[in-house]
């Protein structure tokens, strides 16, 4: 498990949430495995303790299910909790939209069109995680400039319930999200058009909803 490693020991109760998520999403944890807290300790380096906190955490996300005193596992890939994702997310992006445009400078929309150049490459290569990771480092401009961190906290603890399943996806042979539509995005961000800009949000997010059927 290549994200299964030891890990420094500071902020170790992240590090473990982390390393263990990324393995889920990335499918090298798979749906419905049984995970077990010295096992994950001993991969990790760490005590069973921060890897315990690390499911609890996980757990909330939607990404481990447990029943006390039996087991705890990586919970299935259900479309009707991917396609409710979505939807949060989707909205909250388009949120954070609406509050950035007007506030990003040249140097947030540098970095948003060498994501996106990063994203198409990777796409063209077939390397899933690698445009997976471009396209967040995309969006998270926005949620970063928008300084909503109520949204950034919802983003980020439910974009891996969603990513799990376009790696799945796209690992079946299926299309990655066009590199067109960012570029659409990127556009009406230099322009300042907010309405624009919201549109073309709300149409990437609504593929990935569609995505889950």
């Amino acid at each position: 498990m290549e994200a299964i490693r030891p890990v420094p020991r500071t902020l170790l109760r992240d590090r473990a949430y982390e390393a263990i998520r990324d393995a889920i999403v990335a499918g090298e944890i798979e749906p419905g495995a049984v995970v077990r807290d010295a096992e994950l300790a001993e991969r990790l380096g760490l005590s069973r303790a921060p890897v315990r906190d690390a499911f609890s955490r996980l757990v909330d996300d939607g990404l481990l299910e447990s029943k006390p005193q039996s087991y705890t596992r990586v919970t299935p890939l259900v479309a009707s909790d991917v396609r409710d994702a979505a939807a949060v997310v989707g909205a909250l992006h388009e949120l954070v939209t609406r509050v950035a445009v007007p506030r990003l400078g040249a140097a947030d929309l540098t970095v948003m069109r060498a994501a996106n150049e990063r994203f198409a490459a990777a796409v063209s290569a077939g390397d899933v995680d690698a445009a997976l990771r471009a396209d967040d480092d995309l969006h998270d401009v926005l949620v970063r400039v928008s300084g909503n961190r109520a949204a950034a906290a919802t983003v980020a603890r439910y974009t891996p319930l969603i990513r799990r399943l376009e790696r799945r996806r796209f690992g079946e042979g299926g299309s990655c999200r066009s590199a067109g539509l960012h570029e659409r995005l990127i556009e009406a961000c230099t322009a300042g058009d907010v309405d624009a800009a919201v549109l073309v949000t709300a149409e990437i997010w609504r593929g990935l909803e569609e995505l889950a059927d």
